[in-house]
């Protein structure tokens, strides 16, 4: 059953325009996107199926394509739906950070964070370049990894941060592994990235790690 057959009053669709979207689930929001189910399966039914079986919202963002388009009532259009869906809050939340000064705003710096971040299955080292007013200039996805690490190269960091005129940086990364504490060598890049734009008058913020949900910030930790 798709959501332009629910009767009335009854379906996720009624309850976002009466109560609005805070009001529903995540399986009424997801079934919302998802338009439709398959034979005997509800669209919302469908969506609370995919909930469980991919560990909630954050855990189905990450899902490979090949993994839920073979998912009974998905197929490649829904899979498009879903993405786009999360194409569209990393830009919402990055265009927010760039509009804000991210010192007075940490909390939507970690929101676009998490949005960027936390769907990606393998390690992922992004920077998010300042001007002298700390106002976003870009966002860049520099290096990529397995699921268990990414190679990051100071001078390679150093190149981006001159090309856009940085004064001031963040780096980001993620640890598909869930684990939001930084590890040995996320330590020492840390320093080694500090040291290498320390040279350059170009300042370090912070370094957070972006873990399902949850996160750390050398910053907050005192350790930048």
């Amino acid at each position: 059953m798709g959501i332009a057959q629910w009767r009335a009053g009854e379906g996720p669709r009624d309850k976002l325009l009466e109560r609005g979207e805070q009001a529903l689930s995540d399986a009424e929001l997801l079934a919302i996107m998802l338009r439709s189910g398959y034979r005997n399966c509800s669209a919302l039914q469908l969506a609370c199926d995919l909930l469980e079986q991919f560990d909630g919202l954050s855990g189905l963002m990450r899902v490979d394509r090949a993994r839920l388009v073979a998912w009974p009532g998905v197929g490649d259009a829904k899979y498009a739906q879903l993405r786009a869906a999360l194409e569209m809050a990393r830009r919402q939340a990055l265009q927010a950070a760039r509009s804000s000064d991210v010192l007075s705003s940490p909390d939507e710096t970690l929101r676009f964070l998490h949005y960027h971040l936390g769907s990606h299955e393998r390690e992922v080292f992004c920077c998010i370049f300042l001007d002298s007013q700390h106002q976003v200039l870009c966002c860049d996805d520099l290096f990529f990894g397995t699921l268990d690490g990414a190679a990051v190269y100071p001078r390679e960091v150093a190149t981006r941060a001159l090309q856009h005129r940085a004064a001031a940086v963040i780096f980001a990364h993620n640890h598909p592994s869930g684990v939001a504490e930084p590890s040995s060598a996320d330590r020492r890049i840390t320093e080694r990235l500090c040291a290498a734009l320390g040279l350059l008058d170009i300042r370090v913020l912070d370094h957070v790690i972006i873990a399902r949900g949850r996160e750390f910030s050398f910053a907050r930790e005192g350790l930048i």
